[in-house]
């Protein structure tokens, strides 16, 4: 099922499955957000929880039991509950039931999907809250995708990454089949753009930490039409697209935790978590997107 809402700016349309937003168009109709061809990434923007990445081998331990679990969680392929979408505001929710429980996570919680239109800015509220008798450790981080490019007039040169603030960000090295290795380096220093070309991506995408700037965006160098996301306060942001010549759009990712590392080990409670929630506790994070097209 899916829901829309608007304002003079935007519209939006959010499906239940995986809460995921899979139209946003501007006051023009032109779509902004990536339509899922499927010969080349069949998402939009999922939700990536109750893990961002992968899981060493594939699967977790907790309790003596083991729990088997695919890229980036779940909830991105699961089907999620419509509470409001009228006004400016499209809320859903995700409570696990008993299968999911015995299956894929053996945790109670409850996490919320807030999407709200601000003038030109979406901003999309992820909340997590313990219902639970024991203590809750999770991951959790955006995912969405962004055409480019723009119009038919420009090519993926005419665009870059752009920063508000020159940046040395340190690149976490995942070349170990997606998981951390524990190695970092550095692909760009004191540089305020990243220029975008088709072979950015060659070796998949770039986990930067330690970031300064408030804004991540993706610009048209001649126009100054942006897309630009508010990561302050994110530990980790990502920027990706899958291999494609050329490339059709652009994913920027800001994470509260990260993929497992090569020698993780496989019991939940010893991965490094965004949040660790006890009995009744709640969380929640926002990405601030802002659209200037």
């Amino acid at each position: 099922m899916q829901a829309t809402i608007h304002n003079e700016y935007l519209t939006l349309t959010v499906d239940t499955h995986g809460a995921e937003a899979v139209s946003l168009k501007n006051a023009a109709g032109e779509e902004l957000l990536w339509q899922a061809d499927p010969a080349v990434w069949k998402r939009h923007a999922p939700i990536l929880f109750p893990w961002t990445g992968k899981l060493k081998d594939g699967s977790f331990t907790h309790g003596g039991k083991t729990y088997k679990g695919g890229q980036h969680g779940f909830a991105r392929d699961v089907e999620h509950t419509l509470r409001k979408a009228e006004g400016d505001t499209i809320r859903l929710e995700l409570r696990p039931d008993e299968t999911m429980k015995a299956e894929r996570f053996p945790f109670d919680f409850v996490l919320t999907s807030t999407f709200r239109l601000d003038g030109k800015t979406l901003h999309h509220t992820l909340t997590v809250s313990n219902p639970g008798s024991e203590e809750l450790r999770f991951g959790i981080g955006y995912h969405p995708a962004f055409c480019v490019p723009f119009d038919a007039e420009h090519t993926v040169e005419d665009y870059e990454f752009r920063f508000d603030q020159p940046e040395s960000p340190v690149i976490l090295d995942a070349s170990g089949g997606g998981l951390l290795t524990g190695k970092c380096y550095y692909q760009w220093k004191n540089q305020q753009a990243i220029p975008l070309t088709n072979d950015l991506f060659d070796n998949d995408s770039f986990c930067m930490a330690g970031l300064r700037t408030k804004t991540l965006g993706i610009y048209e160098k001649d126009t100054g039409r942006s897309i630009v996301c508010d990561v302050a306060g994110f530990p980790y942001t990502l920027i990706w697209s899958a291999l494609s010549k050329p490339l059709r759009f652009v994913c920027i990712e800001p994470w509260n935790s990260l993929p497992a590392s090569v020698d993780d080990p496989q019991e939940w409670s010893q991965r490094a978590a965004a949040a660790c929630l006890a009995p009744g506790g709640e969380w929640s994070t926002t990405l601030s997107t802002t659209f200037e097209r």
